[in-house]
């Protein structure tokens, strides 16, 4: 447990992607089976204790230690896990520290009421360190800045593997994976790709800056029109119907009404949208996510919000395997195979006619819909590669929104930023009131959190928690640029609008709070369909 607590304190603190493959891949080759094969399954969101919910570590702590210092200290920290990994009263000559294989086989043994007594007594026997990751694991927030696809790469490159031999098979495997690391080390055969349509690698696209358009020829590329939905692969293969996201994550739950649909043979990469309206129009991104990160859709979900892949390449058509094929092949095949298979659930994505920049610039400035976020384009003679080629594939997105908010709420980040007020809620003007209307946490300097973090503390009116709301009116407040990509109207939030990718673009220490925007002006950018 230990020295699984060192790799996930060493990736919390390490902000270099290369440095986090270097220490992923250390801890593999020196970690016995079955930890290490634990330990991948936990970083990489495969692991799921459902051991401990916050209730049951707020029992635990009250048990140790006055409720009252407790919640001054969690007000302080700002992260559950964290504050009980540094306060738990030491336990001299607590039992030995448990092994990471230890932890995760008792718990997935054990009920809930015996899961308590156990993490108990591990916390006993822990140092800090170890107590913080311990807690992590069993809520499974790890929020380490590493995922599967790192881990993924991380294996790749340490054992000197394709990337995409691994993604394909890895939808066959379970935890601990020890016929992964046998394979990876030379001491055994490659593991059979037992899962039926296997996810296969996306390829990916690079975002073009216009000093790149007089470099590029218009006419290599086909360009069609980048959707605001979900990049997903769909599969129906032997039989076996499948919905992947484009890091491999399988989907097929949350969507059974698509899954049905799926009557084809073959794979298709595309984008996941939902319908909107009597005139089938594509709906905004906010429902859409009515449909995400579920396991399981009821009808009237479904009915509600009915999804569809709009088609953007063909990867195998029936048996035969057309990634090595040129992109103009696959269009002519894929548009073929979307007419054959004549389904509501699957249309395909329209190319955009003009091969100019004046053209293309043009239809990304003037898009047709509300849920378009610019251009793709690929060049003719592109074969599918896994991973993002240099110069075959590009995105070309529509400039970003822009609005003026003033800061409303601050919370306390997690891990190196647990220190600072780095979460910030901002609003518009409504009348002489402020409507909260979106959430961000990036698009600031180090040195501009430190100011931020002043600020806050410096103008906290009111503690929710480890919540603090700000001086925020007409006379006095901080304005922040919010950069944003779409609008859409929301029922969950008291505004009635929520942001697609809100980030704070600037600081606007010299703009008045009374001279922020109003709801008016956030409402004039709504889809007009949505408006309405």
């Amino acid at each position: 447990m230990r020295a699984f607590a060192s790799l996930l304190d060493s990736l919390l603190l390490t902000p270099s992607r290369n440095g986090k493959l270097v220490l992923l891949q250390d801890h593999f080759r020196a970690t016995p089976d079955p930890d290490r094969g634990w330990a991948l399954a936990a970083v990489a969101g495969d692991l799921d204790l459902g051991a401990a919910k916050p209730a049951t570590l707020r029992a635990l702590i009250a048990d140790r230690m006055d409720p009252e210092l407790f919640a001054l200290s969690y007000d302080y920290v700002g992260d559950l896990a964290e504050t009980i990994a540094l306060v738990w009263p030491a336990q001299p000559g607590a039992n030995r520290a448990p092994a990471l294989s230890e932890v995760v086989e008792e718990l997935r043994a054990a009920s809930r009421a015996q899961a308590a007594g156990l993490i108990a007594r591990w916390l006993d026997a822990l140092d800090a360190s170890a107590r913080w990751a311990l807690l992590k694991l069993v809520t499974g927030g790890l929020r380490i800045g590493a995922g599967a696809r790192l881990a993924k790469q991380a294996l790749a490159e340490g054992y000197g593997k394709p990337v995409s031999e691994i993604e394909e098979l890895w939808h066959g495997l379970s935890p601990p994976y020890e016929d992964l690391f046998a394979w990876l080390e030379g001491r055994a055969e490659k593991p059979h790709a037992r899962a039926a349509a296997p996810f296969r690698p996306v390829m990916l696209a690079h975002a073009l800056e216009e000093a790149d358009l007089g470099k590029l020829d218009a006419a290599a590329f086909a360009a069609e029109w980048k959707w605001d939905g979900v990049r997903v692969q769909a599969a129906h293969v032997g039989g076996v119907r499948r919905l992947y996201s484009r890091a491999g994550e399988d989907l097929s739950a949350a969507f059974p009404d698509l899954l049905d649909a799926l009557t084809f043979d073959g794979v298709i990469d595309g984008e996941l949208l939902v319908r909107q309206g009597a005139d089938g129009g594509v709906g905004a991104f906010n429902d859409l996510q009515q449909r995400l990160n579920r396991k399981t859709a009821d009808k009237k979900l479904t009915a509600r919000f009915p999804a569809f892949v709009r088609a953007y390449d063909l990867l195998f058509d029936g048996a035969e395997d057309l990634r090595g094929a040129p992109f103009r092949t696959r269009r002519a095949r894929l548009e073929a195979f979307v007419a054959q298979a004549a389904s509501p659930r699957i249309d395909l994505s329209p190319l955009v006619e003009g091969a100019t920049w004046q053209v293309y610039a043009a239809a990304r400035a003037a898009p047709p819909a509300a849920g378009v976020e610019g251009l793709m384009l690929k060049r003719w003679d592109s074969a599918y590669e896994a991973g993002r080629p240099k110069g075959l594939w590009w995105k070309w997105k529509r400039d970003p929104y822009t609005v003026d908010c003033v800061l409303m709420y601050a919370q306390r980040g997690h891990g190196k930023r647990s220190s600072f007020y780095s979460d910030f809620t901002f609003g518009v003007w409504r009348g002489q009131e402020l409507a909260p209307v979106g959430k961000a946490y990036f698009g600031f300097t180090d040195e501009e959190l430190r100011l931020l973090d002043k600020f806050v503390r410096e103008n906290t009116t009111e503690r929710f928690g480890p919540v603090r709301a700000v001086t925020a009116t007409r006379e006095f407040g901080l304005v922040l640029e919010i950069a944003f990509e779409g609008l859409a109207r929301s029922t969950r939030h008291r505004s009635g609008v929520a942001m697609r990718f809100p980030r704070i673009s600037r600081i606007r220490w010299d703009k008045p709070a009374a001279e922020a925007d109003t709801l008016e002006t956030l409402e004039r950018l709504l889809p007009q369909d949505a408006a309405g």
